[in-house]
């Protein structure tokens, strides 16, 4: 276990902000990985502002594609880290995006987090999974029940209204028919949507 704040993954730059969150999915990666490209996420401590610039500062930011939120938890769950480097990553003329589960406004016990990652992130995608509040609940576990489902889905429908590009994405485990039922639930939000491998405990990185 290391405090591996930033890594590569393919041609973008990734930032692991925390381990936290409030899902236990069960396609997750942590269930079967203690990261992804060689990389162990598992963190001793939360970055500080300074650590996580010093680290990216070892990377050529200009040579990556963009910037990702995306680490082995939730970043919304250290939101406050993310408004700080977030804005400095876009000073520095980077690409953001943020691979979320969606669940930013019960973690942070509001719901304009939209509007305050709407100056710093380019575009979002938030993990869908289920077509209804009970399967969501089945598959993801959250610890907000399935209040979970439906405040992920007014997440997506305010990052739309704020002018982020915004995908919805499921695990292509959940089968045909529920795929489909997902496609037809994210063309109410107004987002994109995308089907995505599941990861196996073989799958390689």
């Amino acid at each position: 276990m290391t405090n591996n704040y930033v890594y590569e993954f393919g041609d973008s730059l990734y930032l692991n902000l925390t381990n936290r969150c409030p899902n236990r999915c069960e396609f997750c990666i942590r269930n079967v990985k203690n990261g992804v490209g060689g990389s162990d996420l598992r963190l001793l401590k939360e970055p500080t502002f300074d650590e996580l610039k010093e680290d990216i500062g070892l990377f050529p930011l200009s040579s990556y594609k963009e910037v990702v939120f995306c680490g082995f938890g939730e970043p919304t769950c250290n939101l406050s880290m993310m408004s700080q480097v977030g804005p400095w990553l876009k000073h520095n003329g980077c690409r953001t995006r943020l691979n979320t589960n969606g669940l930013g406004g019960l973690i942070n016990k509001r719901d304009d987090v939209p509007k305050l990652i709407a100056s710093y992130i380019d575009c979002v995608s938030i993990s869908l999974n289920a077509s209804t509040a009970e399967l969501y609940q089945e598959i993801c576990r959250s610890k907000f029940g399935e209040a979970a489902f439906y405040a992920m889905l007014d997440f997506a429908k305010g990052c739309v209204e704020q002018g982020i590009d915004t995908t919805m994405s499921v695990v292509d485990f959940i089968g045909e028919e529920e795929i489909e039922a997902c496609r037809q639930l994210v063309a109410t939000t107004g987002a994109k949507f995308r089907v995505r491998e599941t990861i196996r405990e073989d799958t390689v990185y």
